[in-house]
């Protein structure tokens, strides 16, 4: 099969098309026909070395895939309602990358009704990751308010729709007013250029200085102290990525004052079952309102499979709205 190799660590450029024998599922695993890759942030900090590869993962960059169900565990298919043929998205461990990928049949969800194929693969990775921990760790509210930060990213199109739909006000941050413009079209009540605005007084005033009750950050670093501030007593602030630095100092007085959480996980590492969870909630919660048009996929671009350096360089540019896919049409 053909394949997205990192030849080294480095530059997009290190991406290349190469060959790999085609993988064989096991027990409680199928083997899906890829027809679509999904681009995501840990892609690209697998390709510069700072995202290692969990035990038994492949090595081939690629969280999450959308194709057909060639072979696998049958009876485990059964159990999840799946079965050989069916269209089928998936979060997976790595080897996005490729022509084929196995991948867990717990961490398998059915294409939402009207979806292609191209727009299927970019919702697992953001998917999961949203309702983990801004539903489950986060435990957002109908009624309460969140603050998205990069509201554009792939993350953050999701995350504002998907509080919305369960009836939350959503508050998102973005680097230019183009931006800011797309958030508000995408359902954010409010949205904040934080380039040319200081996000913490823009959300004092927007909530009469009642603060927000849930903060999702994907910088932490000196971020961190300025979201407590933001925060809303018994607030919530889940960390899903540090692209402004591991450390942050903060008032310790004000977490003790307001009762406030302070928590953040990674995905990627995390057990099948763990993952197989959070699918169900998806199917049960959210894949209904993506069939109804409810909430819909945001795709920037498209690129063929073999220019994935191309993807990798305009998400390092931070100039995209949504999701960046591959093809192997």
């Amino acid at each position: 099969m053909k394949a997205v190799e990192i030849s080294a660590f480095g530059a997009p450029d290190v991406l290349r098309l190469g060959e790999r024998p085609v993988p064989v599922a096991g027990a409680g695993e199928v083997l899906i026909r890829v027809r679509a890759s999904g681009v995501n942030r840990p892609d690209v900090l697998q390709r510069t070395g700072n995202y290692p590869v969990p035990p038994g993962a492949s090595d081939i960059p690629g969280l999450e895939v959308a194709g057909v169900i060639d072979s696998g565990d049958v009876s485990a298919l059964a159990e999840a309602g799946l079965k050989v043929g069916d269209r089928v998205c998936a979060l997976v461990a790595g080897g996005g990358y490729a022509e084929w990928c196995v991948a867990p049949v717990g961490q398998c969800l059915p294409v939402p009704e009207g979806l292609d194929d191209i727009a299927a693969a970019s919702l697992p990775e953001t998917f999961f990751t949203v309702w983990s921990n801004v539903f489950d760790r986060g435990r957002l509210q109908a009624g309460e308010t969140l603050l998205v930060q990069g509201g554009t990213s792939g993350i953050g199109v999701t995350a504002i729709q998907m509080a919305k739909a369960m009836g939350a006000r959503v508050i998102a941050t973005a680097g230019s007013d183009d931006k800011c413009a797309a958030c508000l079209k995408l359902g954010a009540d409010h949205a904040i250029n934080y380039k040319a605005q200081d996000f913490v007084a823009a959300v004092a005033e927007i909530t009469g200085k009642q603060g927000v009750n849930v903060i999702l950050d994907m910088v932490a670093g000196a971020y961190v102290a300025r979201e407590i501030d933001c925060l809303a007593e018994d607030g919530r602030l889940v960390i899903i990525a540090v692209q402004g630095g591991i450390k942050a100092e903060f008032n310790a007085g004000l977490v003790l004052r307001r009762r406030l959480t302070i928590t953040g996980s990674t995905l990627r590492p995390r057990p099948v079952a763990f993952k197989a969870a959070i699918a169900a909630s998806l199917r049960e919660r959210v894949w209904p309102l993506l069939a109804e048009g409810r909430i819909r996929p945001v795709i920037h671009q498209v690129f063929p499979a073999a220019q994935a350096a191309a993807a990798h360089t305009l998400m390092e540019s931070n100039q995209h709205v949504g999701k960046l896919v591959l093809s192997w049409a």
